[in-house]
C-alpha cells in the first residue's frame, strides 16, 4: 500500500508538471500573440490613416476647380449658344491652359444633352470633344444635385480616374456640366514602397486601386444583379474582368481587424487585414500586413512560459524535499525537547506580559490625535518625542521599538536619512539644518516626495512651552490631478497652436489663389488688348477711306470695339482692385466741379434718350480720390440712364453725421429686394433695361470694390415701380486743405494740312505683334508720316545707328523677353541721341506711368484712340523742337 501510494503521488506530480507546462505555454503564447497583434494592428491603422490623408489631399487639391470654372462666362456662353469652330477652339485652349496650371488629367465641358463641347485634350487622338457622356453618373449627379463624383475608366482614353463634376447654371436652370478627371496612378506608385498590400475599394466593394497588379479589379463580395446592371450602364470598369477575391477569415480583433488566409491571389502565412472607411467618397481603404512577427513573439512567449512553469515546479519539489528532511530531524528530537519547550513557553508568556505592561505604561500614542487624517508628531522643548498618532507610523513605516516617548528627534532624523528620505548631500548637514529650524521656533510648510511617489505636505508650528508639532498630509492624489490638468492644458494649447497654423496656411493658400487669379486676368486682358488695338487702328484708317453707308458701318464697328475695350478695362480694374495694385491719391477737393462735369457729360446722353438730368450744386469739400470717385458716380449715372424709360434722373448731396452722401435717383422699374445684393457681383445684369447696348455687368462690381478700397460705404434703396437710389458716403474736408492743381497743357488742334508737324515726320514703331505694327504703319502713313520701321525689338536693334535716328518713337512695353524702357536705353546708345518716345502699352501700372511722366515720355494705354495718339505725337514734336 505504501509503495502504491508513493507511485501514485509521483504520477500525479508528473501530470501536474506536464499539464502546467502546456497550459502556461499556451496562455503565455496566446497573451503575447494578442499583445503583439494589437500593437501591429494599431500601427497598421495609423499607416492606413496616412494613406487616406494622402488620397484625400490629392482629391481636395482639385475639389474647388470645377466650382471656379462653372462661374466662367465663356463656358456659360458656349452652353447657352452653340459655339462656332473658332469659339470652340478658344474654349479648348482655355481648358488646356487651366489644365496645365492645375496639373489635372483632363478638363471637359459637357452640354445639357451630355455631349462634350470642349476639352483640354482636344489635340490628342483620344479627345473628349463630341463624345456623349450622358450615361456617366457624374453627369447625371451634377444635373440632379449640382455636383457629382465618380471613379471609372475613361471610354475615350482608356485611362482610369476620379471624376469631379459641377453643374453650370443660368437663371436657376442647369445648362451643362464642367468635369475634371484626376488620375490616381501616381498614388499607386507611392504605395509600391510599402511591403504591405494596399487596396482601395468603391461602394460596390470593387478594388480599383492597388499597389500590386494581381489585386486590381477584384471583388471583395459577390455583386447583386442591380449592382452589375448599374456598372454596365455606366461602363464604370469598361471591359475589365472582375474576379472574386478568395479569402478565409480567422479571428477578429477588438479594433475590427481580421486575421485572414489569402487563397486567390495567394499570400503565404496569416495576414492582418485592416479597413478604413472614406465616407465622403464612399470608399474603403484596406491594408494587408504580414502577421509573422506577432506569431514569432507568441512562440517565444510560449517557450518562456513553459520554462517558467518547469522552473517553478522544480523549485516547489526542492522546497518540499527540504521540508521532509527537516521534519524527519525534528521528529527525532521532539520527544526529548517537549519538556524543555513547555518550560520555555511559560517563560516566554511571562516575558510578553511584562513587555506589554511596560509598553502600555510608556506609550506616546495619543487618543486625541488618532482621528486626524494627517500624520502628527509632537516634541518637547528638549527636542524629544512626546506624542504621535498611528497615521505618522503608517506613513514612515518605522520598525517596532524605534518610536517611543523620550526618544530624541535627532535619532529619528538619522534613521530617515539612512533611508534616503532627507534628500541628497551630507547626512550630518541635513540633520543639523532641521534641528536648527526646530530650535528657531519658526512655522514652516514644504512638500516632500518619497521614492515610492508619495508626496507629503509638511507643516510645522511651535508650541507655547517651546515644543514643536509637525503634521504630514498625503497630497499625492491632489498632485496627480494637478499634473493631469497641466497635461490637459498643454494638450489644448498644442491643439490651438496647430489649429492656428492650419488657419494661417489656409489664409496663405487663399492669398496665393487670389494672386494667381489676378495675374491670370491681367495677362489675359493684356493678350486680348493687342489684337483689339490693331483692330481699332485699322478701323480708323478704313473710316478715312469710306463714304456714306460704308463709313457709317465702320463707325458701328468702332463703337463695338470701344464697348469691348470698356469691358476689358473693367476686368483689368477688378483684377487690380482685388490684388491691391491700384494706387489711391486721397486728398481734399471741392465737389462742385466734379458734379458739374458729370452733369454736362451725361446731360447730352440723357437728352438723346428723351430724359432729363438734374443736379444740385454744392459748396462741400470732401476727402477722397477724385478719379476713383468719378468712376463710382459715372457708373451710378450710366445705370440710371440705362434703366429709366422716361422721366428724370437726379444727382445731389446730403449731409449725414459729419459725412456727405452723394445720391443718384432714377425713375426706373426698381430692383427686387432678393437681387439687391447680387447686382454688385461680377456679370450680374437686370434684364429690363431700356438701353439697347446692355452692359457687361461689371460696373457695380467695380463700384463696390472701389468703395471698399476707399472706405466709402455704398448703399442702395429701391422700390418696385418707382425707382432706385444709389449712394456713396465719404468724409467731409476743410476748404483750407484744398490744393489747386495746375491746369493741364492743351495740345494744339492741327489739321492734316502741310503745316502739321506730322507731315514727313520720321517715325519708328516697335511692337512684338505684327498686326499692331501693320495697323500703326497704315495709320501713321495716312497722317503723312514716314514710317521707317514698324517691326519687333530685334529688327530695331539690328538696323539702329547714328545715321537713322527717328524724330519720334512709338514703343510697346511688354514684348516677350524685352522690356520697353530698357530697349529704349539700348537704342539710344546705338543712335547717340534720345528722340522723344511714346509708350503704347496694355499695362495698367501706375509706377510705369509715373516713370514716363518723370522722364518726359508720352504714355498711352491700349487700345489706342487715334485722335489721342495724334494729339500726343503733335504735342511731343512741338515740345522737342523748342
Amino acid at each position: 500500500m505504501y509503495w502504491l501510494g508513493r507511485h501514485r503521488t509521483l504520477l500525479l506530480t508528473l501530470l501536474v508538471m506536464i499539464g502546467g507546462t502546456l497550459l502556461c505555454a499556451a496562455a503565455a503564447g496566446h497573451y503575447a500573440w494578442r499583445r503583439a497583434l494589437a500593437a501591429e494592428s494599431g500601427q497598421v491603422q495609423r499607416q492606413l490613416e496616412l494613406y487616406a490623408q494622402g488620397l484625400q489631399q490629392r482629391i481636395d487639391r482639385f475639389g474647388t476647380l470645377p466650382q471656379v470654372l462653372a462661374l466662367d462666362p465663356d463656358l456659360r456662353g458656349a452652353l447657352l449658344q452653340r459655339p462656332d469652330a473658332a469659339a470652340r477652339q478658344r474654349l479648348n485652349l482655355k481648358l488646356q491652359r487651366a489644365n496645365q496650371v492645375t496639373r489635372a488629367s483632363t478638363l471637359t465641358l459637357v452640354g445639357r444633352d451630355g455631349v462634350a463641347v470642349a476639352a483640354s485634350n482636344w489635340d490628342q487622338a483620344s479627345s473628349n470633344v463630341g463624345e456623349d457622356y450622358s450615361y456617366r453618373p457624374y453627369y447625371r449627379q451634377a444635373l440632379a444635385t449640382g455636383h457629382g463624383r465618380f471613379y471609372g475608366i475613361g471610354m475615350t482614353t482608356g485611362v482610369p480616374g476620379y471624376y469631379l463634376s459641377q453643374a453650370i447654371e443660368e437663371d436657376g436652370a442647369r445648362i451643362g456640366v464642367v468635369v475634371i478627371k484626376i488620375e490616381l496612378a501616381a498614388l499607386e506608385q507611392e504605395w509600391l514602397t510599402s511591403p504591405d498590400v494596399v487596396l482601395a475599394s468603391d461602394e460596390h466593394d470593387v478594388v480599383f486601386l492597388a499597389n500590386r497588379d494581381a489585386w486590381r479589379y477584384r471583388l471583395l463580395r459577390p455583386l447583386g444583379a442591380a449592382e452589375r446592371r448599374e456598372m454596365l450602364d455606366s461602363r464604370q470598369y469598361a471591359d475589365r474582368s472582375l474576379q472574386p477575391l478568395r479569402v478565409r477569415t480567422g479571428s477578429v480583433l477588438d479594433d475590427g481587424g481580421r486575421m485572414v488566409h489569402l487563397l486567390d491571389p495567394v499570400l503565404p502565412g496569416e495576414m492582418l487585414w485592416q479597413t478604413l472607411a472614406l465616407p465622403e467618397e464612399q470608399w474603403n481603404l484596406h491594408l494587408l500586413h504580414d502577421a509573422g512577427a506577432a506569431t514569432s513573439a507568441g512562440r517565444s512567449a510560449a517557450i518562456g512560459g513553459g520554462a517558467a512553469w518547469l522552473a517553478l515546479g522544480f523549485l516547489v519539489l526542492f522546497i518540499q524535499q527540504r521540508r521532509r528532511l527537516a521534519a524527519h530531524r525534528q521528529r527525532s528530537r521532539r520527544e526529548l525537547e517537549s519538556v524543555l519547550k513547555q518550560h520555555a513557553q511559560e517563560l516566554r508568556t511571562a516575558q510578553d506580559g511584562v513587555l506589554q505592561a511596560a509598553q502600555q505604561a510608556d506609550s506616546g500614542l495619543s487618543r486625541s490625535l488618532a482621528h486626524l487624517p494627517q500624520g502628527v508628531v509632537v516634541i518637547d522643548n528638549e527636542q524629544k518625542l512626546v506624542a504621535w498618532n498611528a497615521r505618522y507610523l503608517e506613513l514612515f513605516r518605522f520598525p517596532g521599538g524605534l518610536i517611543r516617548v523620550g526618544r530624541p528627534i535627532e535619532e529619528i532624523f538619522r534613521y530617515n536619512a539612512r533611508r534616503g528620505l532627507l534628500g541628497p548631500g551630507p547626512i550630518d548637514e541635513a540633520i543639523e539644518r532641521r534641528l536648527n529650524h526646530l530650535r528657531s521656533g519658526r512655522p514652516h510648510m514644504r512638500e516632500s516626495e518619497k521614492d515610492d511617489g508619495t508626496v507629503l505636505e509638511i507643516r510645522g508650528n511651535p508650541l507655547p512651552d517651546g515644543g514643536f508639532v509637525t503634521s504630514y498630509a498625503d497630497i499625492t492624489a491632489y498632485k496627480n490631478t494637478a499634473r493631469e490638468l497641466r497635461s490637459l492644458a498643454d494638450a489644448l494649447e498644442h491643439r490651438v497652436a496647430e489649429r492656428t497654423r492650419d488657419l494661417d496656411e489656409a489664409r496663405r493658400e487663399a492669398e496665393r489663389a487670389n494672386r494667381y487669379k489676378s495675374r491670370f486676368v491681367a495677362s489675359a486682358v493684356h493678350d486680348l488688348l493687342q489684337p483689339l488695338n490693331a483692330a481699332r487702328m485699322f478701323v480708323s484708317v478704313l473710316r478715312g477711306k469710306l463714304q456714306g453707308d460704308a463709313r457709317e458701318l465702320s463707325e458701328h464697328v468702332d463703337a463695338a470695339l470701344a464697348a469691348q475695350d470698356a469691358i476689358l478695362n473693367s476686368l483689368l480694374d477688378i483684377s487690380r482692385l482685388e490684388s491691391g495694385a491700384l494706387q489711391t491719391h486721397v486728398r481734399a477737393f471741392a465737389l462742385s466741379p466734379l458734379l458739374e462735369t458729370l452733369a454736362r457729360e451725361f446731360g447730352l446722353a440723357a437728352d438723346s434718350r428723351g430724359l432729363k438730368l438734374h443736379w444740385v450744386d454744392t459748396r462741400a469739400v470732401v476727402v477722397s480720390d477724385e478719379a476713383l470717385l468719378r468712376r463710382i458716380l459715372q457708373n451710378f449715372l450710366s445705370n440710371a440712364l440705362r434703366y429709366t424709360p422716361r422721366g428724370r434722373v437726379l444727382i445731389g448731396c446730403r449731409r449725414d453725421a459729419g459725412q456727405l452722401r452723394i445720391e443718384v435717383h432714377d425713375q426706373g422699374p426698381g430692383i427686387p429686394e432678393s437681387l439687391q445684393s447680387e447686382i454688385f457681383e461680377e456679370f450680374r445684369r437686370l434684364d429690363d433695361g431700356v438701353d439697347q447696348e446692355r452692359g457687361a455687368g461689371l460696373g457695380l462690381a467695380i463700384v463696390e470694390r472701389i468703395g471698399r478700397l476707399l472706405g466709402h460705404p455704398i448703399r442702395l434703396r429701391s422700390t418696385l415701380g418707382r425707382g432706385s437710389v444709389f449712394s456713396v458716403s465719404l468724409p467731409l474736408g476743410e476748404a483750407a486743405d484744398v490744393v489747386i492743381a495746375p491746369a493741364p497743357a492743351v495740345a494744339p488742334v492741327l489739321d492734316s494740312g502741310d503745316d502739321s508737324p506730322l507731315r514727313h515726320c520720321r517715325v519708328w514703331s516697335i511692337d512684338d505683334d505684327p498686326r499692331v505694327c501693320a495697323a500703326t504703319r497704315a495709320l501713321l502713313e495716312r497722317w503723312g508720316c514716314e514710317v521707317e520701321l514698324a517691326d519687333g525689338p530685334q529688327a530695331a536693334l539690328e538696323i539702329a545707328s547714328a545715321f537713322n535716328v527717328p524724330q519720334l518713337l512709338l514703343l510697346d512695353v511688354r514684348m516677350g523677353q524685352w522690356h520697353g524702357p530698357d530697349l529704349y536705353e539700348q537704342l539710344c546708345g546705338l543712335w547717340n541721341a534720345r528722340p522723344p518716345v511714346i509708350l503704347v502699352t496694355a499695362e495698367r501700372d501706375d509706377a510705369l506711368k509715373a516713370h514716363a511722366a518723370e522722364s518726359g515720355w508720352g504714355f498711352l494705354s491700349k487700345p489706342v484712340r487715334p485722335p489721342a495718339l495724334r494729339a500726343l505725337m503733335t504735342q511731343l514734336l512741338l515740345r522737342h523742337r523748342r
